[in-house]
């Protein structure tokens, strides 16, 4: 079944935001799209490389806490771009397949609980917290329950590194692998942001992130989101965007 292709505002995401004002909530548009997908970052071309398919994990739009950020830029299809980007990093940096996979069930996650598309501190915890309470439904639904290791980098996902608490900084030291690379994976989705200076900045990755992972980041997001708009489902219009990316 083809959902309803969502509605933009009048004014397009990039020129709200260079007007300095973005709504609380807020949406793909074509205009935007067209800017992004126009912007392609610069890198060599070359393919992808996994064991396997990377398993596309798609949220359900029920385990989010507000209806309006399910179609936002931070809502099931960020998610699972996100999901999808971790376990190609995870991968580059020779983390175990189980590992990898409850991080990735988590990523897909770490945004279920946000309230809006701004800052919006303590999403992170808020997110961790649903995780542990709702294991059981995540792993029915995506396959793999979440471990404490990944809720921790849930948690830990929208904070600043110098920004830890003693607690937090000896959670991260206990994780440091997972949080990193979740906070990694996050970043390569910021391709979908409508200014170009809140796009991915290599110099901020606390792990070598390969130039190749920056070209597939923005890929996804321009097939995704355009086949979003033309009309496809959540996961649909991710299915052909991982199908498309990893044949080019």
């Amino acid at each position: 079944m083809i959902s309803p292709t969502p509605q933009p505002g009048k004014t397009p995401l990039r020129a709200l935001a260079k007007a300095g004002r973005l709504p609380d909530h807020q949406y793909m548009d074509r205009t935007t799209l067209a800017w992004i997908a126009g912007n392609r970052p610069t890198g060599p071309g070359v393919r992808a490389t996994m064991p396997h398919r990377p398993l596309l994990l798609v949220p359900e739009g029920s385990w989010f806490a507000r209806r309006e950020a399910v179609d936002s830029i931070h809502g099931v299809r960020h998610g699972a771009r996100v999901a999808l980007l971790v376990q190609f990093l995870a991968h580059d940096h020779g983390i175990d397949p189980g590992r990898t996979q409850a991080l990735a069930v988590s990523a897909a996650c770490h945004d279920c609980r946000r309230h809006h598309d701004r800052d919006d501190p303590g999403h992170g915890q808020r997110a961790a917290r649903w995780l542990a309470e709702h294991t059981a439904t995540v792993a029915s639904a995506l396959g793999t329950r979440p471990t404490p290791e990944a809720i921790t980098a849930v948690a830990l996902h929208d904070v600043a590194h110098h920004a830890f608490t003693d607690d937090r900084a000896s959670a991260y030291r206990q994780h440091q692998d997972a949080v990193d690379l979740l906070k990694g994976a996050d970043a390569l989705d910021r391709y979908r942001l409508p200014l170009a200076r809140w796009w991915p900045d290599p110099k901020q990755f606390r792990l070598p992130v390969p130039a190749w992972l920056h070209l597939l980041a923005h890929d996804l997001v321009v097939h995704s989101e355009q086949a979003r708009l033309d009309g496809a489902t959540d996961a649909l219009a991710l299915e052909h965007a991982l199908r498309v990316t990893l044949s080019e």
